[in-house]
């Protein structure tokens, strides 16, 4: 008699699939295959319920809604994908728990706040050494380029072209890359930060822009660490829904204080906002307008447009 197909190798042949489409599913799949361990340790063996996608729903650490709410959300990928292979399985409803995604507000950094964090990097260890300096310059990179971290941990030294103040991002989130401009300032941060690195690192262990003193690359939990360090001997506290300070709070200032300037200088707003989707490397310009409720002064301005729309509508 043939044994049954474990659900752990049908989670790992649906993972396969969506490799193939071009999904990475980094985070996806251990939660997936937590699901598999639960369902192969309940021996289930027959169609796939929404009482057992619940149930292991509710089996995270973290009793929250929300958090059951975005498990369910994952399992429900798989159990589309497994409906083809037996049409009895059922899809758990979405807002079984409520909605699976809520608007935490980000921490919006002022330009004070910005400075005063790029020379306190200076007090990084070790003295006088390269992680100080690139630290700060990833710091100004991100809060003058709104770039996210993973695509300033990835530039490489040909990605990063000073002579024409333009900086290549490759593959970065949904496979896309684009050119990301820079003004002057940027330029004579990043050429003077070049001849630091290879001041002090005489054997890189890669063609990475941004390294530290053993000549191994930057990545982010190194500067996540770093940005937290600072922020701890700042005696700052995040103005905001998360518990600790986050570099991708720099690309949200970059978005929100670019809108706001847009409508401080008089600018079309509309297609304003669709250049800056481009630089920032949106997928959708609706992606953009989300971060207009990062600040309250945005928020203001949105009401009143749509006030004086529906004024000359009645």
């Amino acid at each position: 008699m043939k044994a049954p197909v474990s659900w752990s190798k049908r989670i790992e042949d649906y993972l396969i699939y969506r490799h193939s489409l071009g999904f990475e599913l980094k985070s996806e799949a251990g939660t997936l295959k937590q699901f598999a361990n639960f369902l192969d340790q309940t021996e289930t063996q027959g169609s796939l319920t929404v009482a057992l996608t619940v149930a292991w729903a509710r089996t995270s650490k973290r009793s929250t809604p929300i958090t059951w709410g975005r498990r369910l959300e994952i399992a429900r990928g798989f159990a589309q994908y497994w409906q083809r292979y037996d049409p009895t399985s059922e899809i758990a409803p979405l807002d079984w728990f409520g909605p699976p995604h809520r608007r935490l507000v980000p921490h919006i950094y002022t330009e004070a706040e910005i400075l005063v964090l790029m020379e306190a990097a200076a007090q990084l260890t070790p003295p006088n050494g390269l992680r100080p300096a690139t630290c700060r310059t990833v710091f100004g990179l991100l809060a003058s380029t709104g770039l996210r971290i993973g695509e300033a941990t990835k530039l490489t030294r040909s990605d990063v072209d000073l002579d024409n103040a333009v900086l290549i991002i490759r593959e970065a989130k949904f496979h896309k890359s684009r050119l990301v401009p820079f003004d002057p300032g940027v330029t004579a941060a990043l050429r003077s930060y070049a001849r630091l690195r290879d001041r002090i690192v005489l054997r890189a262990e890669s063609d990475r822009f941004f390294l530290f003193d053993t000549g191994r690359p930057a990545i982010q939990s190194d500067i996540r660490y770093a940005l937290r360090t600072l922020c701890a001997r700042l005696g700052w506290q995040p103005r905001s829904d998360y518990k600790h300070h986050r570099l991708q709070d720099m690309r949200h200032t970059f978005i929100v204080r670019s809108i706001l300037r847009f409508y401080e200088q008089g600018i079309e707003i509309d297609r304003a906002v669709v250049a800056l989707s481009t630089y920032v490397g949106h997928a959708h310009v609706a992606d953009t307008y989300w971060y207009a409720t990062g600040i309250p002064e945005l928020m203001n301005i949105a009401a009143e447009r749509f006030h004086q729309y529906a004024w000359e509508t009645q």
